[in-house]
């Protein structure tokens, strides 16, 4: 007679879907959940929650995701929607998630928080970004930071997620094989990026109509961006971060610039060895690309992948990278869809597009 690990081994080789639900699905992040979902070879979703939309079909909203989900409706959000489920992905508003998530925890669900509410490890630092007190600092320890090139070794050991900001990870990528190596100051690194409307979610703003963004560039968030915070804490350093927001769909584009250390020039710091610094860093990344090439947020569509570059500049003794991803892929929902994939025990690039979207 088999014991019972190993019936468990056969029947989960036999039918390896695993349910997954997704609180929050009827904003941009939680359409490209759905996306990603409905092409993932081990993930069905079995609810999808949206208050505001409950009872209507996802594809009324989405008409793109009609083949893939033909009779799914938006439900509001219920904790017996997670009998059966073996993770969850959420995409609410900043401060949302604190009220539901000992309810997830408590259920011994893998958690993918897509909100900004876990990303912290010091609930003074966000109370201070987020201008409102954490309700839930108890439960901070029990989160790692996603970012799984910078920070695989601590995700794979846990059963939550923080998934991280869309600017930080563009910026983070693109800074972080030189702050690692001690190749850049720890002070004035600036990052400029530019973002497309979907960043800034679906529901009508006055600054994201067609009108007010159709032949604009604007900056904003001057000085006091909340994903400040993220860059300075992967990056261990002090930023001064600037968004800015472009008349197009998807995309962001990361220009930094840090001072080089002095024992960085001392080495013969240039163009080459910054290039070779950052393939180094990133050889067995499945998810990032490095190039001699500027990088384009084109290139990015649809995919999973950053595309970065670096340069030196001799004449302002300035070191310059540059990311660009899909803020709603690799910077959202391709990001958690790669957590969840760390978390449940699967092949972390399963699911998950490689090729961007072209012309």
């Amino acid at each position: 007679m088999q014991n019972n690990a190993a019936i468990c081994m056969r029947l989960r080789y036999v039918s390896p879907v695993k349910n997954v639900g997704i609180i929050g699905a009827s904003g941009f992040t939680g359409a490209e959940l759905l996306r990603l979902c409905a092409s993932h070879p081990e993930l069905e979703v079995t609810f999808a929650t949206g208050d505001s939309k409950a009872g209507s079909p996802v594809s009324d909203l989405y008409p793109s995701l009609s083949a893939a989900y033909p009779d799914t409706m938006f439900e509001v959000w219920d904790p017996s929607l997670l009998a059966g489920v073996e993770g969850v992905f959420l995409g609410l508003p900043h401060g949302k998630s604190q009220a539901i998530m000992g309810d997830l925890l408590d259920a011994g669900v893998c958690v993918v928080d897509l909100g900004a509410d876990f990303r912290l490890p010091d609930p003074a630092v966000y109370e201070t970004w987020y201008k409102e007190p954490h309700t839930r600092p108890d439960l901070l320890d029990k989160f790692a930071y996603g970012l799984p090139e910078l920070n695989r070794d601590v995700i794979v050991g846990k059963s939550a997620v923080a998934n991280p900001g869309c600017y930080p990870t563009a910026g983070s990528l693109a800074l972080a094989p030189f702050a690692r190596a001690g190749l850049i100051e720890s002070t004035r690194i600036v990052v400029n990026a530019m973002s497309g409307v979907s960043g800034a979610g679906r529901a009508p703003k006055d600054n994201t109509t067609f009108c007010a963004v159709d032949e604009n560039v604007t900056a904003y968030g001057l000085l006091d961006h909340r994903h400040t915070s993220e860059l300075e804490l992967n990056l261990d350093a002090e930023v001064l971060f600037t968004p800015h927001l472009v008349p197009m769909n998807r995309g962001i584009l990361a220009t930094c610039c840090a001072t080089p250390t002095t024992e960085a020039l001392d080495e013969g710091l240039s163009t080459e060895s910054l290039l070779g610094e950052m393939e180094g860093f990133y050889a067995d990344e499945p998810f990032v690309v490095v190039s001699e090439a500027p990088p384009s947020t084109k290139a990015t569509l649809g995919s999973n992948c950053v595309h970065l570059t670096a340069r030196y500049d001799d004449r302002t003794r300035t070191v310059l990278a540059i990311g660009a991803l899909d803020n709603l892929c690799k910077g959202a929902s391709g990001a958690a869809v790669q957590n969840m994939n760390l978390l449940l025990g699967l092949p972390e690039p399963t699911g998950l597009p490689i090729s961007g979207l072209y012309p």
